[in-house]
């Protein structure tokens, strides 16, 4: 069965099961979403289109009814969380069709019988749905969802603690609606408590989950200051560190990835992290998840890191701990896939950086954004001679990202992939470039760099069909050419900068920004909202304003047909915003496109009647003489023409109707949907009232044996209250006779302590004894031989002052000698002055002749434009010449046969 067909058969037995709740229709219904779910294609049921939107309507329909049994409820449950784990479909799950309230309104159906299967599920897919998704406070049963795992998570340690954990966690992550909810509350003490309590589990998912939520509710509160105070925030770092490192799994790091990120957004518990004293190991630690082959676990920590580096302590921390260790012995072994937690954080990242375009891309982004915030901070730092050899071996796979991409068989998702990797290395090549101080990197990145790889790619991205520079189609809601178009102009920029490194790479540049082929993607870039896209396309238009053939005109209708695309799509955003309010009911009919066509197909008529007509008129020009031809032609050809401008509007009239109508199709999908959910809470909230009643006759009737049993237990009360005051003085003096016990326990191991020192200090004060007194012996020896080598050294020092004496005569001399240098010297500076200032003129020359080249090469380069175009002509005029010749030769033979045969 294909996917159309099951699809069409699911909505079918959706329809025949709300129709009749049979056995047979509930058999059916599962075993088609059993056969849907093992087809294992989450996209199947996308909200793009009319069927799968219906049938999801459906299904989350019957999921949030009350009266559907719990087997169906479970697989449909089960459907949806197969689905959910598609971060597309889960968008549209919930905002298209409200999955949160429906699954909270199945736990709050299953509050009474919580050890049910289907709430554990359902948790378990709020839990995944809800993960950095802001739900709103003002949704169906999110209070009674509230109020459901505030009870579990105080209850008793089950099965359902650690998801009501989680959920909660991510309910409270930045969301004050819902955190004043729960502040609120009247027992949000105890809640605390049982929070705090937590800390101490044995699970480090527990843990986690719980300092989150502590986090996103007391941070700024006096719980929150207690907790995360000086003196305790120490211990906090190092329990959140030991869970990101020592986690249970890639959820648990995960969480205190995102726990640790919220923290260091607090400018105080930031301040106190780069005051850490173990800070260092730590990163160390974190650094070595690098290695690991999970690429979830690997994009977590990146992301911390990145978070990290807004701190700026901890960002020159970061710089030494990546580039330092690495330093000049890191080798090409960096491309081979990491593993092990050992090992060089620099060789990760540049394994990181180089994986394939089909490879997890948020690993190779946030590598790339990594590695140019530690540049940059290398680069300030004074760091660059630790962080150059580094270069050294990222330089190669950052300008194989610049190569020109393959052919893409599979649409643009491919290119699309490859422009957004190439962007990031661009912006790491640019930072390098726009630093000034940094020559020796700047000729790394112009060694390795040639101009035909930046004018290959361009042209690859050119002949693409992202990049039309005609007015045919607009191009602006293009996200693959916006990104295309930021690629070429950053390689531009490039360009620019390495203009007067690189060999040719001069000409090529300004030959291509006279070209016609620049003009779409420099009009993106400038009518970006993106600011630095937009000071990167000024500065390439400041180097190609000058120029003679630059396209001025062609930008300036690009940019001005961008900027009336953008504002008729806000308009048609601001009318889908208006809703059905704003599309007359003429409109909605489907027999508006009928219309259209009826009304041009009329235009055209009265056009070909005219021409008609204007012919039979010329056919009686001889008959008519009061009347001038040309006058009724002119009357014509303006008719013919209000006709075409006619005609044009009713063409635009007939889109706009179309699109009105699909609009209309949509919002007609919509509330068939909002209907169904509205049915279903009708539906629910006469089985609660009918629930109600029968639960009050329940307890009236246990009321009367609850007296009973409340006397029956104030007995027994009374009872433990007298047994726990003896069991209190037991355990007090248990308490007392505990404590001194412990402290004789410590005096008997001081002591010890104390005999074991001083039998060693004895031992060796007794060693130190017989050394001192061979010392004493040798000292004696040695004195007599000082004292006859001190003689010996007088007589030497009486020879050395009459020595001393001949020396002080040869200074006089040499004093004369130094004079006469002195003046030579002088005179050698008056030559230096009269050096300098030629060097001087010298240099004035050379900029001259420096912007004079410059000219010249913009000569050239527009001359080499003039060229190729003449040589174009010229070649077509040889073509021409070439046929000539043959006729002539043609011409001439014919004559010659003619000639024979009249000889003949």
């Amino acid at each position: 069965m294909d996917a159309s067909t099951c699809l069409k058969s699911l909505l079918l037995s959706i329809n025949q099961y709300k129709s009749s709740r049979t056995a047979a229709n509930v058999t059916q219904l599962q075993r088609l979403i059993h056969d849907l779910g093992g087809m294992k294609t989450p996209k199947l049921l996308s909200s793009h289109h009319v069927l799968p939107s219906e049938c999801l309507s459906g299904l989350v329909e019957v999921a949030g009814d009350p009266n559907t049994s719990s087997g169906l409820c479970s697989s449909i449950v089960s459907l949806l969380a197969q689905l959910a784990s598609d971060e597309e479909t889960s968008g549209a799950l919930n905002s298209n069709h409200n999955l949160t309230g429906t699954l909270a309104s199945i736990i709050h159906s299953n509050s009474a019988t919580p050890r049910e299967g289907v709430v554990l599920q359902c948790l378990q897919v709020l839990q995944s749905l809800t993960y950095n998704t802001h739900v709103s406070h003002y949704s169906t049963h999110i209070d009674e969802l509230l109020a459901f795992l505030v009870q579990h998570i105080q209850g008793p340690n089950d099965d359902l603690t650690i998801p009501c954990l989680g959920l909660m966690a991510n309910l409270c992550r930045c969301n004050v609606s819902i955190q004043t909810h729960i502040k609120s509350l009247s027992r949000v003490k105890a809640f605390y408590r049982t929070l705090i309590n937590f800390l101490a589990h044995s699970s480090l998912t527990v843990v986690v989950f719980a300092l989150s939520i502590l986090t996103s509710l007391t941070l700024n509160e006096e719980v929150g200051e207690k907790l995360f105070h000086a003196k305790n925030i120490h211990q906090t770092f190092q329990l959140i560190f030991n869970i990101i490192v020592n986690g249970d799994g890639t959820l648990t790091r995960k969480y205190a990835v995102d726990l640790l990120v919220d923290l260091v957004k607090n400018p105080k518990i930031a301040a106190y992290l780069s005051r850490y004293e173990h800070l260092s190991p730590c990163l160390a630690q974190v650094l070595g998840l690098l290695h690991s082959k999970d690429p979830d676990s690997v994009a977590k920590v990146l992301e911390l890191l990145l978070s990290l580096c807004s701190v700026p302590g901890l960002r020159t921390l970061l710089c030494q701990a990546v580039f330092q260790p690495a330093g000049s012995h890191l080798s090409l072994s960096s491309k081979k896939e990491p593993s092990g937690c050992g090992g060089e954080p620099g060789v990760a990242l540049l394994h990181w950086v180089q994986v394939p375009l089909e490879g997890p891309e948020r690993c190779y982004l946030q590598a790339l954004l990594l590695l140019t915030e530690l540049f940059e901070e290398a680069i300030v730092s004074a760091l660059c001679g630790v962080a150059q050899p580094f270069l050294e071996l990222l330089l190669p796979p950052l300008l194989t990202m610049l190569q020109a991409p393959d052919p893409d068989p599979a649409g643009g998702e491919h290119l699309k992939r490859h422009c957004v990797r190439t962007v990031k290395a661009l912006d790491f090549l640019l930072d390098i470039l726009l630093e000034p101080l940094e020559d020796s990197m700047r000729m790394l990145v112009a060694r390795d760099l040639s101009a035909a790889v930046c004018l290959n790619h361009m042209e690859v991205l050119f002949s693409s069909r992202c990049m039309d520079a005609s007015f045919n189609y607009p191009v602006a809601d293009s996200e693959l050419s916006q990104v295309s178009s930021e690629v070429i102009v950053k390689m531009l920029d490039l360009m620019n900068h390495l203009k007067q490194l690189v060999l040719d790479m001069e000409a090529s540049f300004y030959r291509i920004l006279q070209e016609e082929c620049i003009v779409a993607p420099l009009s993106l870039s400038l009518t970006s909202e993106h600011r630095e896209q937009v000071q990167t396309a000024l500065r390439v238009l400041f180097e190609a304003a000058p120029l003679p053939d630059f396209p001025a005109v062609l930008l300036g209708q690009s940019i001005a047909a961008n900027n009336a695309y953008r504002q008729r799509e806000a308009e048609l955003s601001a009318s889908r915003l208006l809703g059905l309010e704003t599309i007359p009911l003429p409109m909605l009919s489907k027999s508006c496109p009928s219309q259209a066509c009826q009304s041009s197909d009329s235009s055209q008529d009265a056009i070909q009647s005219l021409i008609e007509k204007l012919q039979s008129g010329m056919e009686l020009q001889d008959h008519i003489k009061d009347l001038r031809v040309s006058e009724i032609i002119d009357i014509y050809e303006q008719k013919i023409s209000a006709l075409a401008s006619k005609e044009g509007r009713l063409q635009d009239l007939l889109d706009a109707k179309a699109m009105a109508l699909s609009q209309a199709d949509r919002l007609i999908a919509q509330y068939r949907c909002q209907r169904a959910q509205a049915e279903a809470e009708a539906r629910k909230l006469a089985s609660l009232l009918k629930e109600a009643e029968r639960r009050k006759e329940e307890l009236q009737a246990e009321l009367g044996v609850q007296v009973v049993e409340v006397e029956r237990a104030q007995a027994d009360i009374q009872q433990l209250l007298e047994h726990n005051a003896r069991l209190q003085s037991d355990s007090q003096n248990h308490q007392a006779l505990k404590a001194s016990y412990n402290e004789l326990l410590n005096r008997c191991n001081d002591s010890e302590q104390m005999l074991k020192e001083l039998q060693s200090a004895h031992a060796s004060l007794t060693k130190q004894a017989e050394v001192l007194g061979k010392q004493n012996d040798g000292l004696k020896v040695q004195q007599d031989r000082v004292l006859s080598q001190l003689a010996e050294k007088e007589e030497q020092i009486k020879n050395l002052n009459e020595i001393i004496e001949g020396k002080a005569q040869e200074i006089s001399g040499l004093q004369k000698e130094v004079r006469n240098k002195e003046d030579r010297v002088r005179e050698m500076d008056n030559r230096k002055k009269e050096m300098e200032k030629t060097t001087e003129t010298l240099k004035k020359d050379l900029n001259k002749t420096e912007q004079a080249r410059k000219e010249a090469s913009i000569r050239a380069s527009s001359l080499d434009l003039q060229k190729s175009q003449l040589e174009a002509k010229l070649q077509k005029m040889e073509e021409e010449l070439k046929k000539q010749l043959q006729m002539i030769a043609t011409i001439h033979n014919l004559s010659k046969l003619k000639r024979e045969n009249l000889a003949l």
